[in-house]
């Protein structure tokens, strides 16, 4: 190890830092005393680490560990989209959990050491990082999805999602043993050296099957989706609203750096898998969100299919993919925060309400709300010009080009299907009966969570604002390093920056 690995890894260690003086302080002071001021000390850690990350001048691509670990535009890219995500779901959650007792120093920690193992997931080399990284994430997750514990909903969330993520953990650990096995190594590199198109054996291939079926848990894709919808109604409010953005780009980047950096030469193996993935999820996630009235169970239900349209990005097997699928994630991170920051101020009479009923009405009421909300759902749903029909054009476009037209059919019937249940919460929101309307009760970072959003999904589409320049460079930096400098330079303008190794 030398001192090049830790300046690598310094937005990780610095957080992890962070989290540990924080835990310290929480016991030293009393958790009523300290528990906001962490709250928000979180929310700035976070969106330091992602300004470093985003604006820092680092070479086009570094590792560290002994290649255990990867600092790269893709990892770069995802890494801000995860921070980003957890410090607004942080900031827009305060006021809720103030209000509702749920206030605890514990919580940002948790989601803090959750981010870490998100970092070094999308950072990954090695199967062992991966599955380090991927544990870190879980173990805060299970903690915080059973955070209140005098509800049995939520302990009932906590226990369904320990139980079943052990189980993913446990297949994808059984996958990374079998390929350890037959390619005799644990690095992405190395492993992509012993397996190609013509020497790819029986043993590896079941190694990458588990592996991917341990990850598909971690994406929700069908058939491995039964935790989503229990956990999502079950866990408070603040923490279905993490679990909808910033696991799911983590999960879904580790997923693209598994299969790219130790598999990229068997696309046509792993991209028949992946598409049945994705063709499932996007079927079962618009066909059975149209029976749900709880709106925290229909927003489960449209995350399941959503990840099937950005696995249709990933089971292309290109760059282009690759630069879609990250798009996807990125405008999918802005959409499920605009409509969680709305989920959360739902109340009558005080209580927190969630059935589809109780928005009857609403936008007369609370007209720019309900047209924040409308943008936010005609974006969800596809519908043009709103960032969310770009979004999809995108992954579909990806499929066509590599010569995978019927996933692309699919994808687009699909897409009609899931339209019904978000163009439903507009027609009760300004159609519905006429009955008790719900009160909308926001804080300031509440209403911005709501209203930024929805304007950036209606606006951006005029620019990305050099998102897709920055996915394309990710891009090309995952499925061809070799040449990332070069792409660096052809899509940044900038000049080609070195490459440091161990």
């Amino acid at each position: 190890m030398t001192a090049l690995d830790f300046s690598t890894i310094l937005p990780e260690l610095l957080l992890a830092i962070y989290a540990l003086v924080a835990l310290l302080a929480g016991a030293y002071f009393g958790k009523d005393a300290i528990a906001k001021p962490i709250m928000w000390a979180t929310v700035a850690a976070l969106l330091l680490a992602g300004l470093y990350i985003g604006l820092g001048n680092q070479p086009a691509q570094r590792t560290a560990f002994y290649g255990m670990f990867i600092d790269d535009s893709f990892a770069r890219f995802a890494k801000v989209t995860i921070l980003v995500s957890a410090a607004a779901v942080l900031a827009m959650s305060a006021d809720y959990m103030m209000r509702r007792g749920l206030m605890r120093f514990e919580y940002p920690i948790l989601i803090t050491l959750a981010a870490i193992g998100m970092m070094m997931m999308v950072s990954a080399g090695d199967l062992l990082s991966l599955y380090l990284g991927l544990e870190l994430q879980s173990l805060s997750l299970y903690v915080v999805a059973a955070m209140r514990r005098e509800s049995a909903k939520s302990s009932e969330a906590g226990l369904k999602y320990f139980v079943l993520g052990a189980l993913s953990s446990g297949l994808l650990l059984f996958g990374a043993s079998l390929v350890y096995g037959f390619a005799g190594t644990t690095n992405f590199e190395a492993i992509a050296g012993t397996v190609t198109g013509d020497s790819l054996s029986i043993g590896i291939l079941f190694g990458l099957v588990f592996l991917l079926v341990g990850l598909a848990f971690k994406v929700s894709a069908v058939p491995f989706h039964m935790w989503t919808p229990d956990v999502y109604e079950g866990a408070p409010t603040p923490v279905a609203a993490f679990f909808a953005t910033a696991p799911k780009v983590a999960a879904m980047a580790l997923l693209a750096r598994l299969l790219f950096g130790a598999f990229g030469n068997v696309t046509d193996d792993w991209g028949q898998i992946v598409a049945a993935l994705a063709v499932m999820s996007m079927f079962l996630g618009s066909i059975a969100g149209i029976g749900q009235r709880n709106i925290k169970r229909l927003m489960a239900y449209s995350s399941i299919a959503h990840m099937g349209f950005a696995l249709v990005g990933l089971a292309s097997g290109t760059a282009d993919g690759v630069q879609a699928m990250l798009l996807y994630m990125a405008i999918y991170a802005v959409m499920n925060v605009g409509t969680f920051a709305f989920i959360l101020s739902m109340e009558r009479d005080g209580e927190p309400v969630t059935d589809l009923d109780s928005l009857n009405r609403f936008a007369l009421s609370e007209p720019t709300k309900g047209m924040a909300v409308l943008f936010l759902m005609f974006s969800l749903a596809g519908v043009p010009p709103f960032l969310g029909f770009f979004a999809k054009l995108g992954v579909l476009s990806a499929a066509v080009d590599s010569g995978m037209a019927w996933l692309a059919v699919m994808g687009v019937v699909a897409s009609v299907i899931g339209a019904f249940y978000y163009l439903r919460i507009v027609y009760y929101m300004y159609f519905g009966a006429e009955g008790d309307a719900i009160a909308s009760r926001m804080g300031l970072m509440q209403y911005l969570a709501l209203i930024v959003p929805a304007a950036v999904l209606l606006l951006g589409a005029a620019s990305m604002m050099g998102a897709d320049q920055a996915a394309a460079t990710a891009a090309h930096s995952l499925v061809a390093p070799e040449s990332a400098a070069a792409g660096a330079d052809a899509v940044e303008g900038q000049s080609p920056a070195g490459t440091d190794s161990e």
